[in-house]
């Protein structure tokens, strides 16, 4: 008994020391908040703040004021539909930090991913390119020069110097075809569950890459005219319907979980109202999407645009204006698609880009109605119709009559989420005329970028460009 005994000690004595071993070894370790997170545990996280934060949110709703689909009828949006407050900088921060921050999280994918990195996979870093590229090219053509070269260094760096947006589109080109490469002949399966636009389908974000290459060149064709053939060469690689389109649709009816229009417009305060702009375009055009797009205000179907920059604050919240029926129309709308890029927008892109090279652009002017019509659930006999009536008699034979209408049935077609695309239209076109009274004002104007936000002139003063957001416009629509 006493053999036994010594015997039982020594096991005891000797797993109490293996024991604390291992606990020393793991003593002040935070299980559920590990240093390492696997890259394609990320990825989730990263297209959700990519449709949500950068697509979805502020600078979709301000796009959607200046250029007039909607009418800021309350608190700082109905400000802005005034001009007041603009120019302090302050209601760009949060976009301006939520986008950074994105691009850092997918610089540590695209890190995490490369042939070197701790998780090599070549298909997931395209995917990260193809989001980088779509969040810097959202900052700059918001901003115009902004920090990439030295940007997202840390404590390395906090003060980056402000790239020129030429310089910044080289890098998000560069960025697409790197992306297309990896892509090409690689398997996105391994994270398919963690892809919440394309389920693993990497031959779909190929062509969400060169569809995005269409768009980017064309926001070029002032610079460089060129690129109009870019454009041409891009698009038979792009999307083949709308199936392949860049869309993020995987909201769901929670508090937390729905689509920001919604819950901003519809569930919470009300900022916006049908703007007066888009409704008269349509209405002149006896437009069969007027009721897709807008909520009467009464039984008998009446809409009511609110006037852009004119609005009265006091009739928002009565039901005196129309509100949009996509995002604000019912409950439903909690869970409607935020799109990133659609298939109707690429072949707009083809129309113009036809029109501008003189060649036969009316075959791809009704196509993209058709499409249009059925992304907002009407017919595409109904678009046909609309196109022979409405749009074919508007053309001419002039090449600014025709952008005249072809960019106008564009402004149309991309109410309401693809608001800020169609402020880059504007400011690169002209096209539609706006009509808010505020933008003749002798101290204001027609906001031509986004005011630099008040955190990042606070933190790196000695570069942040100096700019009047009324008059400098930015690199491409000068």
């Amino acid at each position: 008994m006493k053999y036994i005994k010594i015997i039982t000690t020594a096991v005891i004595i000797f797993s109490l020391s293996a024991c604390s071993k291992k606990v020393m070894t793991d003593i002040n370790k935070d299980v559920n908040d590990p240093i390492t997170v696997p890259a394609a545990n990320i990825l989730p996280s990263a297209i959700i703040e990519t449709a949500f934060g950068t697509t979805g949110t502020d600078i979709a709703w301000y796009a959607s004021v200046f250029t007039e689909q909607s009418a800021g009828v309350d608190e700082q949006f109905y400000d802005a539909d005034r001009r007041n407050g603009v120019n302090a900088a302050s209601f760009a921060n949060n976009s301006w930090n939520s986008l950074y921050d994105n691009l850092a999280v997918l610089k540590d994918i695209i890190t995490k991913t490369s042939s070197d990195g701790i998780d090599p996979n070549p298909a997931l870093k395209g995917m990260a390119q193809i989001l980088t590229a779509y969040n810097l090219a959202v900052a700059t053509d918001m901003w115009g020069d902004i920090p990439w070269s030295e940007a997202l260094m840390g404590s390395k760096n906090v003060h980056p110097k402000f790239d020129k947006q030429q310089d910044v589109y080289k890098a998000i080109f560069g960025l697409l075809d790197s992306a297309i490469v990896n892509l090409t002949g690689n398997s996105g399966s391994s994270v398919a569950a963690q892809d919440l636009i394309y389920s693993g389908s990497s031959s779909n974000w190929i062509k969400a890459a060169w569809s995005l290459k269409a768009r980017y060149f064309m926001h070029l064709e002032k610079p460089v005219p060129s690129d109009i053939d870019s454009v041409l060469a891009c698009i038979p690689k792009g999307f083949s319907s709308a199936d392949d389109a860049f869309v993020f649709d995987k909201y769901e009816p929670t508090q937390i979980g729905q689509n920001p229009w919604f819950d901003f417009t519809y569930n919470e305060r009300g900022d916006f109202a049908a703007g007066q702009t888009l409704y008269d375009l349509m209405s002149v055009r006896n437009d069969p999407r007027i009721d897709a797009y807008f909520v009467p205000i009464d039984n008998a179907g009446t809409i009511v645009p609110a006037p852009n920059g004119t609005a009265d604050r006091t009739r928002a919240g009565y039901g005196e204006y129309s509100y949009s029926n996509i995002t604000a129309g019912s409950d439903a709308d909690a869970t409607v698609a935020t799109p990133m890029m659609t298939y109707h927008e690429l072949l707009f892109l083809q129309t113009e880009a036809l029109a501008r090279k003189g060649q036969d652009f009316k075959p791809s002017l009704k196509a993209a109605l058709e499409a249009n019509f059925v992304f907002h659930g009407l017919t595409s006999s109904a678009a046909d119709a609309y196109y022979t009536s409405e749009v074919l008699p508007k053309l001419g034979t002039t090449l600014s009559g025709n952008l005249q209408e072809i960019m106008t049935q564009k402004y149309i077609a991309m109410y309401e989420q693809e608001s800020i695309e169609v402020y880059n239209d504007v400011r690169r076109t002209g096209v539609p005329t706006m009509h808010n009274p505020n933008n003749n004002s002798t101290n204001f104007g027609f906001p031509q970028r986004f005011p630099y936000p008040s955190s990042e002139v606070t933190a790196n003063p000695s570069n942040v460009p100096v700019v009047n957001i009324y008059k400098d416009k930015v690199w491409w629509a000068q």
